[in-house]
């Protein structure tokens, strides 16, 4: 938001927490320049009058930036149903829930530009993250689609697909995660989230349909596209190597005939 603002930015922020949004309010270089409102995403009502709201205070949005998001990692038997629901709710239907009220001014005016976080893992399938991967698989299909039915519309729509970004959302699913996913992404580095912020922001610049920050996370993306086999062989051959017991997962150990 900070960089935003130092562009000349007005921005219309929503949350579900009002305490966040009175700290954003506080913080110097936004003093002035920012509209809040609490709403939950989940709500489609509700954040259609939180956009209304803002859109009386601050005038038409001109760029959404859609970056709600939740994850719960786990082996998929172990996910209780509640789990693969909110995440779906919040990752994909959150998404939409916010497109909606939106669009419309962005259709009359034939300008405006649609941007929705998904995740490396829309891209790429990832053991422990059978909740989370589908709800953006999910985000990136509707992303593309629609960013084909709004480009003649003079709209532009782009996903971003960042790999792990240190936020307090993934110091909270670490301790969720299985062993196995532990391993497949131990060796990687969290993003900062200002430099993934600015990857963002030059990729709404540049009109970039797909944005995909970090440089390693664009190779590992890139190959997965170009040899899927191997990659997925190479995945494997991680998961083989960490794979918990059978005991541990309540399995009854294999026996050979």
């Amino acid at each position: 938001m900070r960089d935003l603002a130092e562009r000349g930015a007005r921005l219309s922020v929503v949350s579900r927490d009002q305490a966040k949004l009175d700290a954003v309010c506080a913080e110097e270089p936004l003093a002035g320049k920012v509209a809040v409102q609490a709403a939950d995403v989940c709500d489609a009502g509700a954040l259609a009058g939180a956009v209304k709201a803002l859109t009386e205070r601050h005038g038409q949005v001109t760029d959404l930036i859609c970056s709600a998001g939740w994850v719960r990692p786990g082996y998929f038997e172990e996910l209780e149903p509640d789990l693969f629901q909110y995440q779906m709710d919040v990752n994909y239907f959150g998404v939409l829930n916010a497109i909606r009220p939106v669009l419309p001014g962005m259709l009359q005016r034939g300008d405006g530009s649609i941007t929705c976080i998904s995740s490396a893992a829309a891209l790429i399938g990832i053991f422990g993250y059978t909740g989370y991967t589908a709800s953006k698989f999910a985000l990136r299909g509707l992303c593309e689609s629609l960013r084909m039915e709004m480009k003649p519309r003079g709209i532009h729509v782009a996903a971003v697909f960042p790999a792990d970004v240190d936020t307090p959302q993934f110091a909270e699913e670490e301790p969720y995660k299985p062993r196995e996913l532990k391993a497949i992404s131990g060796k990687i580095h969290p993003a900062d989230p200002a430099d993934v912020a600015k990857v963002i922001i030059r990729g709404i610049e540049r009109r970039q349909a797909i944005i995909i920050p970090g440089w390693s996370n664009r190779m590992t993306c890139t190959l997965y596209r170009l040899l899927p086999g191997p990659m997925c062989a190479y995945g494997d051959s991680i998961v083989r190597k960490n794979l918990r017991s059978p005991a541990a997962a309540g399995l009854a150990p294999s026996s050979s005939q």
